[in-house]
């Protein structure tokens, strides 16, 4: 799963990076090396009118049927990631991965060990692009109404099974897409699933990525900065690669 990220670059990078013609927010999120769940992050989406915009949403998607605020946000921690494999059929999320997909820019992205690879558990790696190019991470986001009429945008990102370097850390990445497929990707119009799910799909998805160890300063959200991103030497046995 991918369960913390880190984004600090401003809106005009991020404009020109992911091609924003459309609507950018009237208050920029700040920068956030520890981005954690319910927090505010960016979205890049599509119009039905055809432009792309940037837009905020709070990290873990709300399910419309949610009643009261408390049950609403108690959702969210379970939903702050959708699994590929079966997005396109489960209630929580499957109207919004045929209505309402989106990018979700990172620097990088945080996962901790699993007993199951070489490295101590719970070890957390930061894993980014080689180049300082943001991620573009597969998300949906959805729209919720509280009873007192507020408008809540919410979204997930996307993960698959994990590849390559990745695997002796974690079983799980995000589903990262190359630019290439971001049109068909955020386009309304597209709706069939067999080609949504192919989209997700493509050789090599590690390809360009950096991981590293970073301090067990990361598991405390009240941290914060880059020097979250710093890496750190693990151990003789458990020397990264």
């Amino acid at each position: 799963m991918c369960g913390r990220y880190a984004q600090s670059k401003n809106m005009a990078d991020l404009v020109e990076e992911f091609g924003i013609t459309g609507l950018s927010p009237v208050s920029p999120l700040p920068a956030n090396w520890n981005i954690a769940p319910t927090q505010e992050i960016y979205i890049v989406r599509q119009t039905s009118a055809g432009s792309r915009e940037l837009a905020t949403a709070s990290w873990g998607l709300i399910g419309h049927w949610h009643k009261d605020d408390a049950q609403a946000r108690a959702s969210q921690s379970h939903a702050i990631n959708a699994r590929s494999e079966s997005i396109f059929e489960k209630p929580t999320f499957r109207d919004s991965f045929r209505k309402r997909r989106c990018l979700i820019p990172a620097d990088g992205y945080y996962e901790w060990a699993t007993a199951l690879g070489q490295y101590r558990p719970k070890q957390p790696f930061y894993i980014s692009g080689t180049d300082g190019v943001s991620l573009s991470m597969a998300g949906i986001w959805s729209l919720w109404t509280s009873p007192s009429g507020q408008i809540v945008q919410s979204a997930s990102i996307i993960t698959r099974e994990a590849v390559g370097m990745l695997l002796p850390i974690h079983s799980r990445m995000p589903v990262l897409l190359p630019s290439d497929r971001w049109e068909r990707w955020l386009d309304p119009a597209e709706k069939e699933i067999d080609e949504l799910r192919g989209l997700m799909e493509f050789s090599e998805p590690d390809r360009g990525l950096y991981a590293h160890a970073v301090s067990d300063k990361v598991n405390f959200t009240a941290n914060n900065g880059p020097s979250m991103t710093e890496a750190i030497t693990l151990g003789e046995p458990e020397t990264l690669f």
